[in-house]
């Protein structure tokens, strides 16, 4: 790969976000109507590639039942306000209506009360009463206190989300999760990341994790970049995880690690980029804080953004544009890729004669 030299002691090479590249269109077009956005991971088949963010300005108890009847995924934070409170509401709404750094220090407050198993265990029952398929978050810091709980629960699908995860993190202060060990030992499939990186990704991909998520310091409400200087651009970082995912196919002898893209999606065009350059599916956050009916009421913030010592996030404010259903299938009332997420990724691939998401990976990009 080309390298650049950024001056005589240091050389990189050129990354690309999604906004750098573009889908070139094929010979064959095809309809719409005959695109299936299906995928699988372990025994949960969905209907859409997309799953809901973690972070308490998009995903109630509620909104995950919304989208999982919807055919996507939605995945609680189960250290957010819904596992701290047993009523969150009137927080979320103070939180709404605050200005500037108040939000920030007010936020610190409020999730400074501790978490508690009986939420989680009663915010979890309430998903699978729904019937949808159930899945929550934990950080890796927070894992080993929790995970007993989550899985005794009935959780179908766990995540472990941090800013970035790594199968090696060493620390003199704690003995630090083991992934690997961790993830033998639970019935359930193991969804983990961030990663942008090859190397990392493989190590991951070795834990036994069924999934890896791809992204640092790029979504939305992050300023991780600003804050530490740490960030890696969405579309080649999709890329070489993509690759360490067929490495790690030839190196298992045939086991399949799906790659997810969590960070810089924000339009309809994203999420089509993301899987042409190699996602199954994309985790996003910012696209349903849009929604009329998310617990955020137009503001948007992740766990970095009340962290106590160096937050790494702002509260983000947007202006809603319909509800979650009218985000997903339309019909659009704008013309910037925020409405109709899944009619636009469906159009996308016909319009480069894809039959399927695992097909449109092989689709021709090009450098904008």
């Amino acid at each position: 790969m080309t390298e650049i030299q950024i001056g005589q002691a240091k050389r990189a090479r050129r990354a690309y976000s999604f906004d750098d590249i573009a889908i070139v269109p094929s010979r064959r077009t095809r309809d719409p109507e005959e695109v299936s956005t299906h995928w699988q991971i372990d025994a949960y088949r969905f209907d859409l590639p997309v799953i809901a963010a973690p972070m308490d300005s998009v995903m109630s108890p509620a909104t995950a039942i919304a989208l999982g009847r919807h055919g996507g995924l939605g995945v609680l934070n189960l250290e957010g306000l819904w596992t701290r409170y047993e009523d969150p509401e009137p927080l979320l709404e103070e939180v709404a209506g605050l200005q500037g750094t108040e939000a920030t220090a007010k936020m610190q407050e409020i999730y400074t009360e501790p978490i508690k198993p009986a939420l989680i265990t009663e915010r979890l029952r309430e998903i699978r009463d729904s019937g949808v398929t159930v899945a929550g978050s934990l950080s890796p810091q927070r894992t080993k206190e929790f995970a007993k709980t989550v899985v005794d629960a009935g959780v179908d699908m766990f995540v472990i989300r941090g800013t970035t995860v790594s199968a090696e993190h060493v620390s003199s202060q704690a003995e630090p999760l083991n992934l690997k060990e961790f993830i033998y030992e639970l019935d359930v499939p193991v969804i983990v990341g961030g990663c942008a990186t090859h190397q990392a990704a493989l190590h991951l991909m070795r834990t036994g994790a069924a999934g890896v998520l791809v992204g640092f310091g790029g979504g939305a409400a992050h300023t991780t970049r600003t804050v530490l200087g740490v960030a890696v651009p969405m579309a080649s970082a999709v890329a070489d995880v993509a690759a360490a995912r067929r490495d790690y196919l030839d190196e298992s002898g045939g086991r399949y690690v799906h790659v997810i893209a969590d960070g810089s999606i924000g339009t309809s065009g994203d999420i089509a980029k993301a899987i042409a350059c190699g996602a199954d599916a994309v985790m996003v956050g910012s696209p349903f804080a849009r929604a009329s009916d998310a617990p955020g009421r137009g503001f948007h913030w992740g766990t970095e953004a009340h962290h106590a010592d160096l937050p790494r996030g702002q509260r983000v404010q947007f202006e809603s544009v319909g509800t979650m259903e009218e985000i997903l299938f339309g019909p659009s009332r704008v013309a910037d890729g925020t409405m109709n997420l899944i009619g636009a990724l469906r159009r996308s691939m016909a319009t480069t004669g894809y039959t399927d998401c695992k097909e449109f990976q092989r689709v021709e990009i090009v450098g904008a």
